[in-house]
């Protein structure tokens, strides 16, 4: 039977490029986070019973013992929650059996050639050309999923609804690259025999929990490459996450794979502080990946 896999997609931080954030001064984002938790169809079924583990986690245990048996709120956003409750979220998810696929863009770099300026200032288009570099990435780790010959794996994506998205253009969008009709070729390529444009869901956040646990994902990674508002970035959360972060081989390397920079890790203006935690992220992929592969599983 040909194996399915959906793709819960979120986004953290904005597209705007007219005043970015920074210690002086409040503003825009840094960064654009475009974040997908990729889960095989059969475990599905499963994401809302890790979701209400998430939600509880929580609370603190002294509190959730008093709650025990009583309708509790199970919609779980990741801005709402303090910074314990965010490990605690992290925590609670770390070992389930989903994937992470991560596209960042430093939106800094956007501002430097004024046509580019000018077409990603326009609503959906920074978004849309991150949708293309993960579902470039998300068919390429999927490719290498073992099938019987001549099968590869079906994805489905699962979109979090956000205001002023046309999904019905971003689909004629996708149906003109399976078809060739660009006018200039990707590098790259969605692998259209994994991904169909007829295969894209959009549903509202608190609907369906694997959209929230892609928030959760998705917001940790931002955290740790955008600054806040002291200036800080915030690495703790997407480490505690780091095993689940798709990799290329049993070295753990996620860059171009379960993280990919915009631009790329070489180029991009980071600070020592983010290289450091993209260095750290992948070290713990690979000493996740040996242990796993030591135990024989």
């Amino acid at each position: 039977m040909r194996p399915h896999f959906i793709a819960y997609i979120d986004e953290a931080g904005d597209e705007g490029l007219d005043k970015l954030s920074s210690p002086e001064a409040s503003g825009q984002s840094r960064w654009l986070v475009l974040g997908g938790l990729l889960v095989r169809k059969e475990y599905d079924a499963q994401v809302v019973a890790w979701r209400d583990e998430t939600v509880a986690a929580t609370v603190p245990p002294h509190i959730r013992n008093k709650l025990s048996g009583q309708r509790k709120k199970r919609s779980l956003h990741f801005k709402d929650l303090k910074h314990y409750q965010r490990v605690a979220a992290c925590e609670a998810i770390k070992d389930k059996r989903f994937g992470i696929v991560c596209v960042c863009s430093n939106k800094e770099t956007l501002l430097n050639n004024e046509k580019e300026k000018n077409f990603f200032s326009q609503k959906g288009n920074l978004y849309n050309y991150l949708t293309r570099f993960l579902l470039e990435r998300l068919t390429w780790q999927l490719a290498q999923f073992p099938c019987e010959e001549g099968e590869k794996p079906r994805l489905t994506i699962c979109f979090s609804r956000r205001g002023g998205t046309n999904y019905e253009s971003m689909k004629e969008y996708f149906e003109l690259m399976r078809d060739g009709r660009e006018v200039k070729r990707p590098i790259r390529s969605i692998d259209w025999e994994i991904f169909s444009p007829d295969d894209i869901k959009v549903e509202n956040h608190s609907k369906r929990a694997g959209l929230q646990l892609a928030d959760v994902v998705t917001s940790a990674t931002f955290q740790g490459l955008n600054p806040g508002q002291y200036g800080y970035c915030e690495p703790r959360y997407a480490l505690t996450l780091a095993s689940r972060f798709l990799h290329r081989n049993r070295k753990g390397n996620i860059r171009n794979h379960g993280l990919t920079l915009i631009p790329s890790f070489e180029t991009c203006p980071l600070t020592e502080d983010q290289k450091e935690f993209i260095l750290e992220l992948e070290r713990r992929q690979s000493q996740a990946r040996n242990k796993y592969e030591s135990n024989g599983s």
